[in-house]
């Protein structure tokens, strides 16, 4: 049968499947060990936050991480290069999804960031932020030749300042940054002129001289006092007296009293008495200093950096500029948001409500940030498959 034309394409097809689902393990390992984490320290942290439902948190986040990780497994094995073809598509799906909160949206605490779903609540913005990296990744490929021309470099920053400032309406700041950023790493890496970034940082500047001194001095802040309060307080925590930084004195408490290896979530004081507010979503790191010290904060970083490490290597490897822009918009995603979780839990960055990946309980973030990593084993598997077969990847940008 071997010899015959059917054999010879069976054979051929059964090692394009091996190839096309060839993952890299540690990547994968990086992922599954930072969801095992987060359900083991949910297990303990939120064990009475529901009245007779300990497990309530923990059961969902199991479910969040089964339904990740089959969307991870499925998009690694899609080929990335055919979605830049819907680029269009990709991009309206994005803006109608968050238009569709702010007039259906469920609200809670003065912020509409979600429509009600049977089973959690659905957060439109944060699948955005892997739509607008596929979307913006395939305009800069596109206008590759032209990267250099200012024109290149404000149609890709309003691509991202658009959703943006649609997200900033719910209110939720924090989302709103991390489409900044996807853009401007979208431009870092086609090669963008730093006079470019230099113009850009000039204006971020002036907007938030504007937002945050400007605009309340003359009775027109678009922030609420809470919002405006939350991004100064960090800057003097010891001289608030009020609720202001409540939130990151607590943190810094929590993470002190953990000292080298913990105190056991028994005798986590500030997380199992909820002195510590949202400790299942937003302050997640104190929660596992307090609870399990230098040694647990120790493993989830080490996790971190093997996740980053990983996903800097696949774009390394990567030779087309397509998914080069892939990798690089998710890593910058993922790294922005360790970066700033984990500041406002040590008190060096404002709280803004962005979640730390996988670690952080809720449905849209952990299902949406393995879809991000399916989006990288979908690169590294087709760039393994060019390397193991001794072809190269076509250049999209060329």
């Amino acid at each position: 049968m071997h010899g015959t034309p059917f054999g010879t394409g069976v054979k051929t097809f059964q090692n394009k499947g091996r190839l096309a689902w060839r993952l890299d393990p540690w990547l994968v390992l990086a992922t599954v060990g930072l969801l095992i984490f987060s359900i083991f320290i949910l297990d303990g942290a939120t064990r009475d936050d529901i009245a007779g439902s300990p497990d309530f948190y923990v059961v969902r986040q199991s479910i969040y991480g089964i339904i990740g990780l089959v969307l991870m497994l499925l998009i690694s094995g899609v080929d990335y290069s055919r979605l830049k073809e819907y680029k269009v598509g990709i991009y309206s799906v994005m803006i109608a999804g968050i238009l569709l909160v702010l007039a259906v949206g469920g609200a809670t605490r003065g912020s509409r960031r979600w429509i009600d779903l049977p089973f959690f609540n659905f957060q439109p913005s944060e699948l955005g932020k892997i739509l607008l990296v596929l979307a913006v990744a395939a305009f800069v490929v596109d206008r590759l030749r032209k990267v250099d021309e200012r024109d290149t470099t404000l149609k890709v920053m309003l691509l991202a300042l658009f959703p943006a400032l649609l997200v900033v309406l719910q209110p939720d700041i924090g989302t709103s940054m991390v489409y900044v950023v996807i853009g401007m790493a979208a431009l870092f890496i086609a090669g963008t002129k730093w006079s470019h970034f230099a113009a850009i940082g000039l204006a971020v500047a002036v907007a938030i001289a504007l937002v945050l001194v400007v605009m309340p001095k003359v009775g027109m802040s678009p922030l609420q006092d809470y919002q405006r309060d939350r991004l100064t307080a960090f800057l003097h925590p010891g001289e608030a007296t009020d609720s202001t930084a409540y939130q990151q004195n607590q943190a810094l408490i929590a993470l002190g009293s953990g000292r080298q290896s913990g105190r056991g979530m028994e005798q986590a004081t500030q997380t199992r008495l909820d002195f510590l507010p949202e400790h299942h979503t937003d302050f997640m790191f104190a929660v596992v200093g307090e609870s399990y010290g230098f040694i647990g904060v120790a493993i989830v970083l080490s996790l971190y950096a093997l996740l980053i490490w990983r996903g800097l290597r696949i774009l390394t490897l990567t030779k087309d500029t397509f998914g080069v822009l892939i990798v690089g918009g998710i890593v910058a995603m993922l790294m922005f948001q360790i970066f700033i979780n984990i500041g406002m839990n040590i008190g060096i960055m404002p709280i803004t409500g962005i979640p730390l990946p996988l670690l952080s309980y809720g449905g849209s973030s952990v299902i949406v940030t393995m879809m991000g990593i399916g989006l990288l084993l979908s690169v590294y598997s087709r760039t393994s498959q060019a390397t193991h077969t001794g072809t190269s990847e076509p250049n999209v940008g060329s």
